[in-house]
Formats: C-alpha cells, structure tokens, sequence
C-alpha cells in the first residue's frame, strides 16, 4: 500500500489528467481504445502538420519564389510539436525537413542522370539521401525547441531562433558544406529586409523569419482557446512585441540603406562590364570538334558588347579546351581581346604537378588582356565534393567515381586572390572627358563557392571594389537550380555592399547592385550579351571586416544554455499531461 504522502502528491495529477480527457476529447476513463484513437489522431495531426510546413518551405524559394510564404511556413511544424517528446519532435521535423529539401532540390537527379549516367532509380535514391541528411537538421532544430521549451518553460521561445542560425551555420561547414536553402535566401526579391545581412549576414535574415513564426504560432495557440470555450494560457506578448520590434527595426534600417545616406561620404566611381551567355550544350561541351564553333560563339556575343566595355566576363570553364597547353587557341583568344578592346575574364582548367610530377588540375579563371597578357588568376577554392573531386578517395571511398561527367579531379587553389584592371579613360569610353582613371581591384567567385558568405566576404576584406561570379549551371537542365543560384547572389551583395556582374554558360547571366537590386537577369538556355555600368567603390561594411560574428554568437549562446541544461538535475520526459494533445 502506497504512503498517505505519495497519494497526496499523485493524486492532483492524475485528476488534471482525467479532467483534460474529459474536457478536451470527451473520452470516458476506461476506454483503452478511446486512447488509443486520440494517440492516432495526434500522431496524423502532428505528421500533417509537419509535411504543411515541408511543402511551405519549399514553395518560399524559386522556382515557385513565394518568398512571403516564409514567414508562416514554419507555424504548422510549432503546432506539431505541442506536447512531444524530444524523440517525437526530431522525427516529426526530419519529416518535415526532407520534404522541404526534397521538394527544393529535385534537380540532383538531372544531373546525376543526364550528365552522370547514373540511372534514374538510383539517382532518385541519391538524392533522397542527401534531402534526408539537410532534413536532419531541422529535426535537430525540432528537437532543441522542445528541449529549450522544457529548459526555460516561458522564455525558451527566445531561444528557438538561435538554434535555426546555429543549425544553419552548422550545416555551412559540416562535411565540406552544403548551405543551399537557407532560410533567408528565400527574402532575396524583399530588398528592404533584407539590407540587416550587411551585419549580420543571411543568418540574420533566418533568424528573423524563424523569430516572426514562432510568435505567430503562439500567438494563434493562446487565441484558439477561446474559441474553444476553455481559458487559455498567458498571451505570450514579449514575443509578439519582440518580433514586431525587429521587424519594424531591420524594416527601417533597410529604408535607411537603401537611401544611401549612410554611404555618402564614400569615393565612388563606376565600371562598364559585359556579360557572356554563350548557350554551350553540356555534352558538345568538350568535345574538340566543337571547339570552333564554340570560340566562334564567344566571338560574336563579345563583339555584340561594343568597344565602350571594360571588361568582359566569360562563364566558368568557358574554352573547351586548357588554355595553357594550346597555343594555336591563346592566339585565338587573344584576337577576340584584341578587337573588343577589353580585357577579358574566362574560365579554363590548369595543370600543375604534385612533387612526384603527377598531374593535377584547377579550375581556374584567367585575365587575359587585350596584348595577350595574362593579368591574373583565381584558382577555386572550395570544389564540389563528388562533382570536381571524391572525399576520402585514396582510403574509404576508392570506389567511388564522381557524379558528374568532365575532364578530371581537381585540386583547391590556395586561397581569395584579387584582380586588378584599369579602365579605359572616360574620354575614349564615353566621349567626355576627364583624369586617367585609376586601377580597380576585384575579386571570383567560381560556381559553387557563392553559396559560401564568408569565402565571398574574404574578398572584399582584401579589398575588392566590385564582384564578379563565373558559373556552368547547364549540369542542372531546365530546373529551379539556376534561380536558386542567383538568388544568393543577391544575398552576397548585400552582405558587403559590393556589385555582382554573373556570367552563366546556360544562364541566369546578369547584374546586381551593392544593395542587392536586380539590375538584370537573362532567360537560360539563350544566348545573350549584356552590359551594364556598376558602382565601385569600398564601403568596408561591418559583414566584410568581421564575418559570422552574429552567427556565432547564437551558436554560444546556446551551447551556454546545453551546458547549463546538462549540468541542471535531470528530470523525467515530459509526462502523460505535456504529452497529452491539446
């Protein structure tokens, strides 16, 4: 028999439990299948709720670009996880996750199947296993807010976007990196909103919308009660009035940057850069009997630009060929220079050797002036794991060969390495006259490594006036790739309030500038020419010079807040009452 204490204790709990039955459900106390039915109905409840916020997450990004979308597609997954476990929160969220990712990246299967012979079955299952691991992160995130909610009962809201950003940032160096579909980029077309990442980068953004759902999703829980007719719990206002106040603030910041104001004490002056869409099937890409038609191509959307250009901009691995190791097809290059009376920035592979004399290769963009000189290279960085090269290939994954079809495995180059050119004197540009210009300093972002906000910052932390991104996104077909890799760009040139100039083989080509304004975007799969004259200048934003700082802090934050958690007593899961459904 129990002790008279026990009893006293037990026995409000259990008659909180049996009234919540009663009230909420209608259930009678005895009825095993009664709770077997509202264990069902809960569970269908929570895994609808969390492909809800799966297909939102993936309609906020392009190609369906319902940007506006975001700020409520993470309401349903909050209302899922009322009264779960941390075990059921992070299924319910890794649900949620691989149909958002799923749902964004479909376009792995074209390239694993077109251009990498990998048959569709099986490409099909590559893919959902790489939508499965970025869908662990936001059953990580799932997990973490019913923790912290445990942790601090009434402000572990707070918290909940912390933990998205530090996710986020997570996910952008875990297993060399993959941070596509961050939750900001899908705001790139909200330029007023936007403008907050010159400090706080594209997790300030996340961290934001992460912050205005989950108000919205309390707010909405304490006010269905009364339609309920129970009493609901306290509103919880410090969180609506904190998400209203940061969003009212980076609001008004934005309009404030936008205005330009706060910039104009900065020399600034301005650059004539033309633009390359030269439309090159992917799979007549490399082969040599297309190599004139190709050079011809690139001549004749070069000339389209005029003799008033700068510069003009090739995509990445523009010559089918490796320009140091052809010198009948330099010549070729060099006349195309010659008559545009510009410099001109292509892509093209580079040998090197390793100390044993075996080969290797970069990939690399080259300046090749209107002489014939080469003013410079930017070898690339970060490559494309199983793309450009096979992680771990001489001791676990031997057996591996990449994904995608090219001319070889690739070495990184050694780091952020800027250009420089001069541009033409105004009076021969322009007809007006005017002072010798001055040189101006750049910086290369090849393809993939845009997507990285801190190796683009390096850049312009080493100087660069102005940005220019070279891309083959033809491996990706008539997908949402490409849209979804311009859409970071914006996000890149707000962070350091630099101009974008983007040469794509298959498109999208075009320009943004240092606010992250669209100035032009061509159709893929055409062939174009652009030309636009960009801002130059070194605004030096707090983003350039410090990076991540914000980022980081969150991740501080709450690994304070887990230490703190572990070292506290540990208490049961949460029990039959926090678990009941409400």
């Amino acid at each position: 028999m129990e002790h008279p204490s026990t009893q006293n204790r037990t026995s409000p709990l259990l008659s909180e439990w049996v009234r919540r039955l009663y009230s909420h459900r209608k259930l009678h106390p005895s009825s095993a299948f009664a709770n077997v039915q509202v264990m069902t109905h809960s569970l269908a409840r929570s895994l609808v709720l969390a492909g809800a916020s799966g297909l939102f997450l993936s309609l906020s990004f392009p190609n369906s670009d319902l940007g506006l979308l975001a700020w409520v597609a993470l309401v349903p997954l909050q209302w899922a996880l009322d009264g779960k476990t941390k075990t059921q929160a992070f299924w319910i969220g890794w649900l949620s996750g691989t149909i958002a990712f799923t749902g964004m990246m479909t376009w792995v299967v074209t390239a694993m199947n077109t251009y990498g012979k990998v048959p569709l079955v099986i490409s099909y299952g590559l893919m959902l296993l790489l939508t499965a691991y970025l869908g662990l992160y936001v059953g990580l995130y799932s997990a973490g807010a019913v923790w912290f909610r445990t942790l601090i009962p009434r402000y572990g809201f707070f918290v909940f976007p912390c933990f998205w950003v530090t996710l986020e940032l997570t996910r952008t160096y875990a297993l060399s990196g993959l941070p596509w579909g961050l939750l900001g980029y899908s705001q790139y077309r909200q330029i007023e909103i936007i403008q907050i990442a010159d400090h706080l980068g594209v997790y300030g953004v996340s961290f934001l919308i992460v912050m205005v759902n989950v108000a919205i999703a309390e707010f909405f829980s304490w006010l269905m009660p009364l339609f309920r007719g129970f009493r609901p719990a306290r509103l919880p206002w410090e969180l609506a009035a904190m998400a209203a106040l940061l969003v009212a603030l980076s609001w008004e910041y934005g309009l404030a940057s936008l205005s330009e104001t706060p910039f104009s004490d900065i020399p600034r002056s301005s650059i004539s850069v033309g633009v390359v869409q030269p439309n090159v099937d992917q799979a007549v890409k490399w082969d040599t009997s297309y190599r004139e038609e190709t050079l011809a191509r690139f001549d004749r959307l070069t000339e389209q630009l005029g003799l008033g250009t700068d510069l003009v901009v090739w995509p990445e691995a523009a010559t089918p060929f490796v320009f140091e190791r052809e010198p009948v097809y330099q010549l070729q290059l060099i006349a195309i220079a010659n008559r545009a009376h510009a410099p001109i920035l292509f892509g093209s592979p580079a040998v090197r050797f390793y100390p044993d004399r075996r080969p290797y290769l970069l990939n690399s963009a080259y300046l090749l002036s209107p002489d014939g000189q080469v003013l410079g290279r930017y070898d690339k960085q970060h490559l494309v794991p199983f793309g450009e090269y096979i992680p771990l290939k001489s001791s676990v994954l031997f057996f591996l060969d990449k994904l995608v079809e090219g001319i070889g495995d690739f070495e990184a180059g050694p780091g952020p390495a800027i250009l420089t050119l001069t541009p033409k004197p105004r009076s021969a540009a322009t007809g007006m006259t005017g002072t010798a210009p001055r040189s101006i300093n750049f910086g290369v972002a090849i393809c993939y490594e845009v997507i990285f906000p801190n190796l683009v910052r390096q850049f312009a932390a080493n100087g660069a006036e102005f940005l220019v991104t070279v891309t083959n996104d033809a491996w990706f077909g008539a997908s949402s790739a490409a849209s979804q890799h311009f859409s970071m760009v914006v996000f890149r040139a707000v962070e350091n309030h630099l101009a974008f100039a983007r040469s794509a083989n298959t498109g999208i080509s075009g320009f943004i500038d240092p606010f992250g304004r669209i100035l032009e975007a061509t159709p893929t799969f055409t062939e174009h020419a652009v030309k636009a004259t960009i801002q130059v200048w070194r605004p030096r934003t707090f983003y350039s010079r410090y990076g991540d700082v914000f980022a980081y802090g969150c991740a501080i934050l709450c690994a304070i807040l887990f230490l703190l958690g572990m070292f506290r007593s540990k208490g049961s899961e949460p029990d039959a009452i926090a678990a009941t459904p409400v």
